[in-house]
């Protein structure tokens, strides 16, 4: 099974490419970060509500990194010899109406080997700390649990050829359908593609339902339209 090859090389503290497919090089730091705490605030208040349904959010790195490689934060994802391509954002739980449950309890610091195990989805310590304070303390479970989903879910997706994409014009509508041919069972209609404003690829948001299959996004949840242009940065 693919979950413990990549403990395994994990504990090794690299991640080769072909090993995992949204991580081309990934080497652990020998300590990993300690992140520091992530609380609610009048900006981003507690709220226990019920779920309706999951976002899974993934990031396109070269393009984050476009915008953010020169960040001493973003070193371990932007900086030395690490590569990525989409990264893991989050497992996101939705509300049943316009609201989403957040920081539904209080949590400590997420223990460094959860951190260790989930660097190479979701390469910042702070981040992953962030994720877990605003939306796993939702869920049931452990931050072991709560990640352990979220990289199991992140490690099923498969990609178009990212590289043959960004050669040719190319609109939101179009990269959702190469999206749905690499991954059978994901429709069209459950990917959400966000764009910065000048239409460059920012984030994939995958739509699931309450058992964390995919379904159909609801109308008007965000996300660039279809007929957009949509620009893919390969990096360097």
């Amino acid at each position: 099974m693919k979950a413990p090859l990549l403990l395994a090389a994990a504990m090794l503290g690299v991640v080769p490419q072909g090993a995992q497919a949204q991580a081309q090089m990934c080497r652990v730091p020998a300590r990993v970060p300690a992140p520091h705490p992530d609380l609610p605030s009048d900006r981003e208040p507690r709220r226990v509500l019920p779920i309706g349904s999951y976002t899974l959010a993934l990031s396109w790195s070269p393009g984050y990194c476009r915008g953010h490689g020169d960040d001493p934060k973003a070193a371990f994802q932007c900086g030395g010899g690490n590569r990525f391509g989409f990264t893991l954002h989050g497992l996101w739980p939705d509300g049943v109406g316009r609201e989403w449950p957040q920081y539904c309890r209080a949590t400590g610091i997420v223990p460094a080997p959860v951190i260790r195990q989930t660097l190479c989805a979701t390469p910042s310590a702070q981040l992953i700390q962030h994720e877990w304070a605003k939306h796993g303390t939702c869920m049931p479970g452990s931050p072991q649990s709560y990640f352990a989903t979220a990289r199991g879910l992140y490690g099923k997706v498969r990609y178009p050829d990212m590289a043959a994409l960004s050669r040719a014009p190319l609109t939101v509508a179009g990269f959702r359908s190469a999206m749905a041919r690499a991954n059978p069972g994901m429709p069209a209609d459950a990917i959400r593609v966000t764009a910065t404003r000048e239409g460059w690829l920012d984030e994939l948001w995958l739509c699931l339902d309450k058992a964390l299959r995919y379904r159909r996004c609801t109308p008007g949840s965000g996300g660039a339209p279809d007929g957009a242009a949509l620009r893919i940065w390969r990096g360097n």
